[in-house]
C-alpha cells in the first residue's frame, strides 16, 4: 500500500486579511511571524487589488478632508 502524499496548499486569504495586510502595510508595521504566514496565503493580484483601493480610499479622505477645511475657511 502506497500513501499518497497530499499536498495541503495553505487556505487562501479572505478579502478582511488582504485588506487588514494591505491596512498595515501602508503603515509599515509588521511582525514578522505575520508577514511569512501571509506570504504563503495572499496572491499577487489579491495584494495589487487590495493596494489599489486603499490607496483610492486614502486620496478621497484627502480630498474630503481639505474640501472641509476650505470650506470652513470661507464659510
Amino acid at each position: 500500500m502506497e500513501t499518497a502524499a497530499v499536498s495541503e496548499s495553505p487556505k487562501k486569504a479572505g478579502p478582511l486579511q488582504v485588506a487588514k495586510t494591505v491596512f498595515w502595510s501602508f503603515f509599515g508595521i509588521r511582525r514578522r511571524a505575520e508577514h511569512e504566514a501571509d506570504v504563503g496565503r495572499l496572491t499577487p493580484v489579491q495584494v495589487i487589488v487590495a493596494g489599489l483601493i486603499g490607496a483610492a480610499l486614502f486620496i478621497a479622505t484627502l480630498v474630503l478632508i481639505v474640501r472641509f477645511v476650505i470650506g470652513q475657511a470661507a464659510g
